[in-house]
């Protein structure tokens, strides 16, 4: 997997912890850039060692399922970009109320870290089956997340709720071509 691929995987897998950022902003009187850069850490930290998990439960199986090891991947890719997609569109609109407390409750933060992480973890299965390098990979998804739920703190407060299902969308369809592009190289290469 290149950098430019990590890197669209990066962000695909950070979108929900985006979204979920941007109503964290949304709630803010005021800019609080602790509060983002908490929030950050929070999604980033998660976002790195969910596919770190992935890749050691993987690595364990890793023989057993080369042969159709870019069928996983492109499945579990899939999978995810899809369900981010269905998310979107089948998603009730949270009432103004709901989106308007912006006190820092690390218990909540801690589980929508976990929530917005569970498809890293799959992810992590298949770097397993890809061979990536993976330190370098939970390295590069964690800062990746880290900024853009800085960012989204920031843009949710500054602009309101206006780019959060677009990049809900966006990042479901960068997992779904990665994945098939993923299947494709191998398919090409194996002719």
């Amino acid at each position: 997997m290149g950098i430019v691929e990590l890197l669209l995987t990066a962000i695909g897998l950070s979108m929900d912890a985006f979204a979920v950022s941007v109503c964290k902003g949304l709630g803010m009187r005021k800019m609080r850039y602790d509060q983002a850069l908490v929030i950050g850490l929070y999604f980033g930290v998660f976002q790195a060692l969910m596919p770190l998990l992935g890749w050691l439960l993987g690595t364990s199986f890793s023989r057993y399922i080369q042969a159709f090891d870019h069928w996983i991947a492109f499945v579990l890719l899939a999978f995810i970009g899809g369900k981010m997609l269905w998310d979107v569109f089948h998603e009730k609109e949270e009432s103004a109320a709901e989106k308007s407390d912006a006190r820092l409750d690390h218990k909540e933060l801690f589980m929508l870290a976990i929530a917005t992480s569970i498809d890293a973890l799959a992810v992590g299965i298949a770097f397993a089956c890809l061979d990536v390098q993976i330190w370098s990979s939970v390295s590069i998804i964690g800062c990746v997340t880290l900024v853009l739920s800085f960012c989204g703190v920031w843009i949710g407060n500054r602009f309101g709720n206006r780019f959060e299902k677009k990049a809900e969308i966006a990042g479901g369809v960068v997992l779904i071509l990665i994945g098939v592009k993923i299947l494709l190289d191998h398919l090409i290469q194996h002719q």
